[in-house]
């Protein structure tokens, strides 16, 4: 039955009933994942966990636009995306074949996933004590002569930046990918770039305020001399005594090792 003119008066007229106060905002409001996104999702949960390897072709692009009851247009950018992270890949102009990511792209959600987990510079330095040896005593056997000029390369740009804090740091977490990458172990260039990252602000603690740059450069320099050698034990040793000097560097910015790195960040600014 419809109100009355006159109930709806009644009932615009009637005292609000007291609301309860609202929380304090702790959160903002999601937002929905785009299409495209919950496509690539569903994909490369199918890949991860096995149920399509490498080889597998998918379906087309029509028939996956049905399966997920989207328009092509979302698969296309779903496979777009899959196709950016290495998951896929065209044989041809039309076939999709599953593909094995490039290292880099799997390395780059371990990065996430240390940041996440809080990591701190003693756990950070105990792992680069075991691999960063590990990494220089199997390049000097196995480095190109190319790779040797990257090396070289690197040790040049770092004197010419030498007064800048931030290029050093960037210098030097490319001096270790690269002699991770001369290493020939995947395992070991894996780890490199998830630590990689997590060098970066520990190196930005330290040098703006204990002005180390030149003992870096000269430890590269030997580091680099030996590797020209092929003197695996020498670089090793040289290689462990430069990850001892980073963690003394370190404990002189009274910054606490067990805090996790990016609240170190927060509090040395």
């Amino acid at each position: 039955m419809s109100k009355t003119l006159g109930s709806e008066i009644s009932e615009l007229s009637a005292p609000e009933t007291a609301q309860p106060r609202s929380a304090p905002q702790m959160f903002k409001k999601l937002a929905s994942a785009p299409a495209y996104q919950l496509v690539f999702d569903a994909i490369e949960t199918q890949i991860v966990s096995g149920a399509l390897v490498v080889g597998d072709q998918l379906p087309s692009e029509t028939e996956l636009a049905r399966q997920f009851g989207v328009n092509r247009s979302t698969v296309r950018e779903g496979i777009r995306l899959l196709e950016h992270s290495g998951f896929v890949a065209r044989e041809g102009s039309k076939r999709l074949l599953v593909t094995l990511p490039h290292y880099m792209h799997l390395a780059s959600r371990a990065s996430r996933a240390l940041v996440m987990h809080q990591v701190t510079f003693r756990e950070l330095w105990d792992a680069s004590m075991v691999t960063e040896p590990a990494a220089a005593h199997r390049a000097a056997t196995r480095i190109s002569a190319e790779q040797l000029a990257d090396l070289e390369a690197n040790t040049v740009a770092m004197r010419q930046h030498i007064e800048d804090p931030v290029s050093v740091v960037e210098l030097d977490v490319e001096f270790h990918d690269l002699i991770a990458e001369a290493s020939g172990n995947r395992v070991l260039m894996l780890t490199r770039e998830p630590i990689g990252l997590l060098f970066k602000p520990a190196g930005q603690i330290i040098l703006p305020r204990l002005h180390t740059q030149q003992r870096i450069l000269d430890a590269h320099c030997a580091i680099l001399d030996l590797l020209k050698r092929g003197d695996a034990d020498g670089v090793a040793v040289w290689m462990t005594r430069h990850m001892a000097d980073f963690k003394r560097g370190y404990e002189k910015t009274g910054v606490d090792m067990d805090t996790p790195l990016d609240m170190a960040m927060v509090a040395a600014r």
